[in-house]
């Protein structure tokens, strides 16, 4: 990854890291835990791709492993967070834009599921059994709604974080671009910014047009 990638993945990490152990982890909501560092590793990876986006969800899950108060084996979750890296990266869309919200907002679900599941079943294979105690469909259930209610909060954030930094084209582009975050934003909210500014350019462009019209008219005549 280039060293734009690196500092910034690395400090939205660490940021996510922090709130996930000092904020989310202590609310004490029923079933799983909003997992903040999970869905900044699915921002990133929806713009910078499977490669980088496994390197990401390594980086990521080592350091919950080894952050406390971890009460598991060191790599668990590290090997969680690099699967779903990869396979987020790989759910970008090619050209960079996205139309409605439903393709990331179905990957978010799909994330908190399969992490979940894959983290127990690595349990299972190393003899913790926590999750048969709690039930692990309630926590499929919760994970996927928390994840879900925080995902338009932070996903769209983080992308356009990495795009500026990227020197993405398309997060330079005029307003009425469908950037992937944008399109999040507007169909998750209804809003239509964008396109609203590019409609009123076109009025404008066409009142001008109309108005020459009239004074080539008048000079006709």
């Amino acid at each position: 990854m280039r060293i734009n990638r690196t500092l910034l993945s690395t400090a939205l990490v660490v940021v996510a890291l922090v709130i996930q152990v000092s904020v989310l982890a202590r609310l004490q909501l029923p079933g799983a835990v909003p997992d903040l560092l999970l869905l900044t590793v699915l921002g990133l990876a929806f713009v910078y791709g499977p490669v980088s986006g496994s390197l990401i969800g390594f980086g990521a899950g080592l350091l919950a492993d080894l952050a406390p108060p971890a009460d598991h084996a060191a790599g668990r979750y590290a090997l969680v967070l690099c699967v779903i890296g990869y396979l987020a990266g790989l759910a970008r869309p090619e050209n960079g834009q996205l139309k409605s919200a439903f393709a990331p907002m179905a990957v978010v679900v799909a994330a908190a599921i399969g992490s979940t599941l894959l983290y127990a079943g690595v349990g299972a294979l190393v003899g913790d059994t926590a999750a048969r105690h709690v039930g692990l469909g309630s926590l499929l259930f919760t994970a996927a709604v928390y994840d879900l209610l925080l995902a338009p909060f932070t996903v769209p954030l983080i992308m356009a974080l990495a795009r500026r930094t990227e020197n993405d084209p398309l997060a330079e582009a005029s307003s009425g671009s469908n950037d992937v975050a944008a399109g999040w934003l507007a169909s998750g909210t209804g809003l239509r910014i964008g396109n609203q500014r590019g409609g009123l350019r076109a009025k404008a462009a066409r009142n001008r047009a109309a108005r020459a019209g009239r004074i080539k008219g008048v000079k006709r005549l």
